[in-house]
């Protein structure tokens, strides 16, 4: 009686252990609750992309940036999404991370119509509302084409106003600045509303010298887990181009979509939808050489305080597959 309920015992423990085993890993990732990240990691959930790429995608929602990236160097997470220049800067203190990208999308300088304003030295003596604060990087991008190709320095001859993303918007919209630099999906937002694009990033990158089609965004890693995990590493970016594919052809998936994507019209809808498409990154290695030029402007424009010690592009910053 005993040997049998000891062989029975053995035989669930053997049990248990294959079935965690066998289990699929979790990759537990923190992002911005309600960002337009999530459209990418619902579609893979939903669509089950990550369980075919052999993983479980966990995703923890956190109230702001600066939550998502405490969460990632307090070991909670395993990855979030934020921009490779914060990577260089880690990596250049010392801290090891690596870079997955994930979007390539800008936003821009828009103003409302009936302002009258058609270049950028129509701002002289104007209010911008400027979404984040003064290292924003779009903000240090736009000064510098004003200063090369207009000849005025922009932050000395406007007033700037700092404030959060939906605060700058209402502002533009209501006219309390004449002119605003949003993120790509609030820019879409207000083009949505009838406001134009006086300057696009990726246009003023591109006459600085810069590549416009290198990705700014990506999912950041801790160097440990992707030494620890290189085939769950390369699986996300498997599962993440995945979703990129489905989402840039397949209406039916963005329809699904649209209650978080909190569109209020057709047009706003239409607007998002195709600012993601134009964000998504090739699937090609992200050129070194082009990653170098924009971080050298971010040292001349933001110095020690934005870039940390970085000075060129720390080598391991960016993963392919």
């Amino acid at each position: 009686m005993a040997i049998t309920t000891m062989a029975r015992a053995l035989g669930a423990a053997v049990a248990l252990w294959a079935g965690l085993a066998s289990a699929e890993p979790v990759l537990k990732l923190a992002t911005l609750e309600g960002g337009t990240v999530t459209w990418e990691l619902d579609t893979i959930t939903h669509y089950g992309l990550d369980t075919a790429a052999g993983f479980t995608l966990e995703v923890m929602p956190v109230a702001g940036k600066s939550a998502s990236s405490v969460a990632l160097q307090a070991g909670e997470v395993d990855a979030i999404v934020t921009d490779w220049l914060w990577v260089a800067r880690m990596r250049a203190e010392g801290e090891d991370y690596r870079f997955i990208p994930y979007s390539k999308s800008v936003g821009g300088l828009v103003v409302r119509p009936e302002a009258g304003l058609s270049t950028l030295a129509d701002l002289k003596g104007k209010k911008i509302g400027i979404a984040g604060g003064p290292l924003d990087k779009s903000w240090l991008i736009l000064q510098a084409w004003a200063q090369k190709e207009a000849g005025f320095d922009l932050a000395a001859e406007t007033e700037q106003v700092f404030g959060a993303p939906p605060l700058i918007m209402e502002a533009a919209l209501s006219g309390e600045v004449d002119a605003a630099i949003n993120f790509w999906h609030f820019q879409a937002k207000m083009e949505a509303a009838g406001m134009t694009t006086l300057l696009s990033v990726a246009e003023a990158a591109s006459d600085l010298g810069l590549d416009p089609e290198t990705p700014l965004l990506g999912y950041v890693l801790r160097g440990d887990f992707v030494d620890q995990n290189p085939d769950l590493t390369a699986a996300l970016a498997g599962a993440s181009r995945a979703a990129k594919d489905k989402l840039a052809t397949d209406e039916a998936a963005f329809d699904r979509l649209r209650p978080i994507m909190r569109a209020k019209s057709d047009a706003q809808f239409e607007a998002l939808k195709a600012g993601y498409r134009a964000g998504i990154p090739s699937a090609a290695a992200v050129d070194l050489e082009a990653a170098d030029r924009m971080l050298g402007l971010m040292v001349e424009l933001g110095g020690a305080k934005l870039m940390g010690p970085a000075r060129t592009v720390p080598p391991g910053t960016f993963l392919s597959y």
